[in-house]
């Protein structure tokens, strides 16, 4: 019995609480080992000898948009890749989403790419069936910029339902909202035919990303209406990333995109 009794005061006193502070210590590291094991486990994209893609003729400066879709980025691979005189001059990451997401690997690829000497821009994922403002508040909570910076980017792809007066209200009240902020006009990503359908002559004096990923010749012709950027396919290959990426041109030189930057 006194054994026993000293057996019960040990582990009260010693072996319980080590035990229970083992348990803390591993619930406390676990996630960062497993982060750890699956980027070892990925090991570095392959190499990649071309860009995969036929490139828009007559334009000078490519760029490419992420998000945390495309994974862990070797961005020092992205930036030394220079393939026919083409190479990646500027990236677009996406921040945020409607109202309350944040992309979880924004904080990383926006201080890589300002390390690797890329131009950098952020975007939002926008919703015209969330509330404008509540939209803007998730992105400005999230991005800060700084001289040097691309202008910020909406996102709008989707009427959700809503009317195109509706959409066209609720936008402007968003782009002012980061304008007023950012000291610097947004810049408004759709695709061709969102574009056509909602958005048409009611935000002419914002740049234009356009998205439309037909053939080259088609889109000059059909699509005539000014635009700063065109993202011509979402099938391209870079190396130091896996998989598909998007692709675009600005249509200028790299001193004229560097003119719209945060000043």
């Amino acid at each position: 019995m006194k054994i026993s009794k000293n057996l019960n005061i040990i582990l009260r006193l010693f072996i319980i609480p080590a035990f229970l502070l083992l348990v803390f210590f591993f619930i406390i590291k676990a996630p960062s080992w497993i982060d750890s094991l699956l980027k070892n486990n990925q090991g570095n994209p392959p190499l990649v000898s071309s860009f995969g893609i036929i490139m828009p003729k007559g334009f000078t400066v490519h760029g490419i948009d992420i998000s945390k879709h495309q994974g862990v980025i070797d961005w020092k691979r992205v930036s030394h890749m220079k393939k026919d005189g083409i190479q990646v001059s500027f990236v677009f990451i996406k921040a945020t989403e409607g109202i309350t997401r944040q992309d979880n690997k924004f904080g990383t690829n926006w201080n890589d790419v300002g390390h690797n000497g890329l131009l950098r821009g952020a975007y939002h994922f926008y919703y015209p069936s969330r509330d404008a403002n509540k939209q803007a508040d998730n992105f400005m909570a999230v991005v800060k910029l700084a001289k040097g910076d691309l202008p910020p980017v909406v996102d709008i792809e989707y009427s959700n339902g809503k009317s195109a007066k509706i959409i066209c209200d609720d936008l402007k009240v968003f782009i002012a909202r980061l304008e007023k902020k950012y000291n610097v006009k947004p810049i408004i990503y759709t695709n061709t035919n969102f574009y056509n359908t909602y958005l048409i002559g009611k935000f002419d004096d914002y740049p234009l990303w356009i998205a439309g990923y037909f053939d080259h010749d088609r889109f000059y012709n059909e699509f005539t209406t000014p635009w700063t950027l065109w993202q011509h396919s979402e099938k391209g290959k870079v190396d130091g990333i896996r998989g598909y990426v998007d692709f675009n041109v600005f249509k200028g030189s790299i001193e004229k995109l560097n003119s719209m930057c945060i000043k």
